[in-house]
């Protein structure tokens, strides 16, 4: 396809479609799903767009499987019983990579369709990272650092205002050469179609002021572990919380809409005695949607350093989840009631892991680090094992292994 960018998930489908017989892409719309999805096709078939298609599932379903494989069923979720016809052309042909479907909104459970144990693979996708839209020259490899090498980079050329842009701007592939005026608008367009038509889809009918206000909620909310009953505050406003299982819908809502990674907490074995804390911290699929949920540009984001901190780790977490996917790593964050933070746990199984922080300013990089090694001496490393990698992810600047051991990291240098 013209103009197409490659993916680094273009090589875990591959993988994936190597030792099953079909993969589920996952992820919200328009990041990508179709675009790389087709490029490793021999047949497409759009769901959500033919007619013809979702007719011969009611007349003659088999016609739709009389064709080259990989076959591509697009947005899937469309016509669900796809999935249990699917599953049995795997069982009976009992081959590899045979079928590719993707899909932007996860249907309900459904008794009627079977578990895809042992058929099917399920690969989440996010929107372009940094390394895949041209904006970091990956010199500095997160595979790389999680093995224990040393790393050096030069991220100068990625400057401050490039950098707000990103932020605004996310990983859409829609949005790569985009100016910041026609982006807002699309992502305000994109956000009104979630409230108005996609959530609306999904089953009972949510109230799009609430949902509104939800996602500023959202926004203001990133790179925080927000407690459900201040997001029922935020939306129910003048009239008081909204109740627990309204806002648990319209979480769950989003969630099969696959607009939120949350890091969840990581629990290590602590020589410290103080009490972790165990709520997720919350974030967007993409930095970009907590700005726009808030109406915010780049000129905003210059004058609320505060505010731009919390969005540039979103779209610095965005980076890692991206680059750690291939390696089955696990992204989570830490915190005990000390106040103790760590922003990013990077985990391949138990004994495997690095953590980082993210700082905007190059200046915050010495106290960043002395917190690293604190955290450090509190992990017990005799269960877990000394740590792969300590790492301050930040703005701008020249990244390599400082004399205590902590990695300086320029986002424009960090790539899979």
């Amino acid at each position: 396809m013209a103009g197409y960018l490659q993916r680094i998930a273009d090589r875990e489908l591959v993988e994936r479609l190597g030792y099953i017989g079909a993969v589920l892409i996952e992820g919200p719309k328009a990041c990508g799903k179709t675009a790389t999805a087709t490029q490793h096709a021999e047949t497409v078939i759009r769901l959500d767009e033919d007619q013809a298609a979702r007719r011969l599932m009611t007349l003659a379903p088999e016609r739709l499987f009389d064709n080259p494989t990989p076959i591509l069923f697009d947005e899937w979720q469309v016509e669900p019983a796809i999935w249990n016809k699917v599953r049995r052309q795997v069982d009976d042909r009992e081959g590899k990579g045979l079928f590719i479907l993707t899909g932007s909104a996860t249907p309900t459970d459904d008794a009627s369709r079977h578990s895809g144990a042992g058929r099917f693979s399920v690969m989440k996708m996010r929107p372009m990272s940094l390394f895949e839209s041209g904006h970091s020259n990956g010199e500095m490899s997160l595979a790389k650092l999680i093995a224990g090498d040393r790393q050096t980079g030069l991220g100068t050329h990625l400057t401050f205002d490039e950098l707000l842009k990103r932020i605004v701007i996310g990983g859409w592939p829609e949005l790569i050469d985009a100016d910041e005026t026609g982006a807002r608008r699309w992502l305000r367009d994109y956000l009104t179609n979630i409230v108005e038509v996609d959530i609306q889809k999904l089953g009972s009918r949510r109230d799009p002021s609430n949902l509104r206000r939800l996602l500023e909620s959202l926004g203001r909310s990133v790179a925080q572990a927000t407690k459900a009953v201040e997001l029922a505050k935020d939306v129910g406003g003048e009239d008081g919380p909204i109740a627990k299982e309204t806002l648990t819908a319209y979480l769950t809502a989003l969630e099969r809409l696959h607009l939120l990674d949350n890091s969840p907490a990581w629990l290590p074995h602590m020589r410290s005695r103080a009490r972790l804390r165990t709520a997720p911290v919350r974030y967007f699929i993409d930095p970009s949607l907590g700005p726009a949920a808030l109406g915010l540009g780049t000129s905003d984001l210059r004058h609320d350093f505060n505010g731009l901190g919390l969005h540039y780790e979103a779209l610095v977490i965005r980076d890692l989840r991206i680059y750690a996917q291939p390696l089955d790593a696990r992204v989570e964050s830490w915190r005990d009631a000390d106040g103790h933070e760590v922003d990013a746990i990077v985990s391949v199984g138990p004994n495997k892991w690095g953590a980082f922080e993210v700082k905007l300013s190059p200046d915050a990089v010495d106290d960043a680090a002395a917190a690293l090694l604190r955290f450090k001496a509190k992990v017990d490393t005799s269960r877990h094992g000394e740590p792969a990698c300590l790492g301050v992810i930040t703005s701008t600047g020249a990244g390599g292994l400082r004399e205590d051991g902590v990695h300086v990291i320029p986002i424009g240098c960090l790539g899979p």
